[in-house]
């Protein structure tokens, strides 16, 4: 007994130690899949910072300062559209797929003039697309000086040749080749209007607060649909492009503020009188759509 008693000190060390060393092991562990998530993203450098979302803001982690947190009644008013029809329903939607099923991506665009108020009613157009929270996250940057544009395809073409022959790899790059597409992007220069979509990550208030834009680039990608069928409306092509890496030259070159990243670029005009487009074929309703 008085032996068991001596060592009991010698017993609640090694006790001791034994704990450290699991406890040490499982801190290893926990970090494991930490570094592993870097080594893929290290993998992966042709993911454009600017298009990555950072919808789910950390307010904790920022100056709690720096933040509105504002709380205004927005009052309600009475909202009764027109009836139509079923005769008239089903008209418009077959005459509204119809056109919009002409849609194509159009890559030789004309230099025709273009009425600076079609492209104005375009863009307020887009403007009627929802938002989260009814923060309108979205700057519309129409450049028509033909010196911005050709500065505006240096920085692409530039980076663009980088993304062709390192970023991209080989197999995204085989799957464009059927398109006959490549860093070359003459119609930055030829189409009278460059419309450059901005997501506004965050807003700022004339107080100088910061006010947080929930699904910023879910709300500005809904707006730029509402664009494209409404420059399909008047009779005008685009292409959507999402210049990979150009986004903070080319913000820096249009002067735009630092919570605005660059999510889509289209040219916009007139078809070429040559054009052409591949020919491809659409998804069958029943392809896309399951009805429960």
């Amino acid at each position: 007994m008085a032996l068991f008693s001596s060592l009991t000190p010698v017993f609640i060390a090694i006790l001791c130690i034994v704990i450290v060393a699991v406890l040490k092991g499982f801190k290893k562990k926990s970090k494991k899949p930490k570094a592993q998530t870097t080594s893929t993203s290290e993998s992966r450098p042709w993911v454009d910072e600017d298009l990555q979302d950072n919808t789910e803001l950390n307010l904790e982690e920022e100056d709690n300062d720096d933040w509105t947190h504002r709380e205004v009644d927005v009052p309600q008013i009475p909202f009764s559209p027109p009836q139509l029809s079923e005769g008239e329903m089903l008209r418009r939607s077959q005459q509204f797929f119809e056109l919009l099923n002409k849609r194509r991506s159009v890559r030789f665009i004309s230099p025709k003039p273009v009425p600076r108020e079609v492209i104005d009613n375009v863009i307020r157009t887009a403007g009627t697309s929802p938002s989260g929270a009814h923060t309108e996250p979205w700057t519309y940057v129409v450049v028509a000086d033909p010196d911005m544009k050709h500065k505006i395809r240096e920085i692409i073409e530039e980076e663009e040749e980088i993304n062709y022959r390192q970023r991209m790899g080989e197999k995204w790059v085989n799957d464009l080749k059927r398109l006959r597409t490549n860093w070359v992007k003459e119609y930055l220069d030829t189409a009278p209007y460059l419309i450059l979509i901005f997501k506004q990550v965050y807003g700022k208030l004339s107080d100088g607060k910061k006010k947080t834009h929930y699904y910023n680039e879910i709300s500005v990608s809904i707006s730029c649909g509402i664009l494209l069928a409404a420059l399909q409306n008047v009779g005008l092509v685009t292409v959507t492009t999402t210049p990979l890496n150009c986004g903070p030259q080319l913000r820096v070159l249009l002067h735009r503020p630092a919570n605005e990243k660059l999510l889509l670029l289209l040219p916009v005009g007139y078809p070429s009188e040559n054009a052409t487009v591949p020919d491809l074929n659409r998804k069958k309703l029943e392809d896309m759509m399951v009805f429960v």
